[in-house]
């Protein structure tokens, strides 16, 4: 018998959910993943006040990711603002010959943004909607969910 069941979120009004990518196209770009992958098992072991829920995904052999719940959108920012992360992304513009990476962040409130940078062809997102240069006003995460038609 199959089981089904749902969940409660009236507890989390301001859930952030990001999905992010590492995608590797040469041996370089291997080893900036092995970097990162030595900073995301420090979240596993001891997660970031806000992070509620971190899970690993496999999108293909030269391409794997994490799906991270957070409490509230302040609190992604602080962790994204601090080291570890704040070096790994220093680090990752360093190193990035060879690989890409993405993240696309949905706030339940409705607001979405993404960032894709050395990759080999859109996804996501970008394979139907215009692009956006982060620069100046779309330099943040919050400034691209903030961003309005109009």
């Amino acid at each position: 018998m199959q089981s089904r069941t749902s969940v409660d979120l009236s507890a989390y009004p301001d859930l952030i959910v990001i999905m992010l990518g590492f995608r590797v196209s040469n041996w370089r770009g291997f080893l900036s993943l092995i970097g990162i992958g030595k900073g995301l098992r420090s979240i596993q072991d001891a997660p970031p006040d806000g992070l509620l829920a971190h899970e690993q995904c496999l999108f293909a052999l030269n391409h794997v990711g994490i799906r991270q719940y957070w409490r509230d959108l302040e609190s992604l920012e602080r962790f994204t603002r601090s080291a570890p992360h704040s070096h790994w992304w220093r680090d990752f513009a360093k190193l990035s010959n060879g690989a890409g990476f993405w993240h696309e962040t949905y706030a339940r409130n409705g607001a979405m943004e993404a960032l894709y940078a050395n990759l080999p062809g859109p996804m996501g997102f970008a394979r139907f909607a215009p692009p956006l240069d982060p620069v100046g006003p779309f330099l943040t995460a919050r400034a691209r969910m903030e961003r309005r038609v109009g």
